[in-house]
């Protein structure tokens, strides 16, 4: 059976917004329904060079400062990394002069560099690494966050 309408969000995030008062039994009860992936055993494949281990751990270890990495994304990441080192690569091979003198052999390589700059970009945006993806993110508040300020009127209210 599919989901009907918008994609459920998490409850933290709905009572971050503050739009919907709910109960601490219903709040208790949404969280235990939650499904959570680990975050336990986030590393980079066996099949990542040195250099591109070194990039994962650094993206990684930023993805879940932010609370969205888990172990489920690995491959995600890897893959991505995997693109953009190759991308950089047909990148250098675009701008050599002797392949700026055979028209032939730059298109080839200018659609593979497109290839892998849409594959990087794709990537990017479903790991909120862009702008415009990490904009569209969400997050819960952290425990670290300041407890919401005590409003100095209340006291007249009752």
């Amino acid at each position: 059976m599919g989901n009907a309408g918008r994609p459920r969000q998490p409850i933290d995030l709905i009572v971050a917004k503050g739009k919907k008062h709910l109960t601490k039994k219903e709040i208790d009860s949404r969280r235990k329904q939650e499904v959570t992936a680990p975050t336990d055993n986030i590393h980079a494949p066996d099949y990542l060079t040195e250099k591109q281990k070194k990039k994962f751990e650094e993206i990684a270890k930023t993805l879940d400062d932010m609370n969205i990495m888990s172990n489920l994304d690995c491959e995600a990441l890897a893959r991505y990394i995997s693109a953009v080192d190759m991308y950089e690569e047909l990148t250098k091979k675009v701008r050599s002069p002797k392949l700026l003198n055979d028209p032939e052999q730059l298109e080839k390589y200018a659609k593979l560099q497109d290839r892998y700059f849409k594959q990087c970009h794709t990537a990017a945006n479903a790991l909120g690494l862009s702008i415009s993806s990490r904009c569209k993110l969400v997050l819960p508040p952290s425990a670290t966050q300041e407890a919401p300020k005590e409003n100095k009127f209340a006291r007249f209210t009752s």
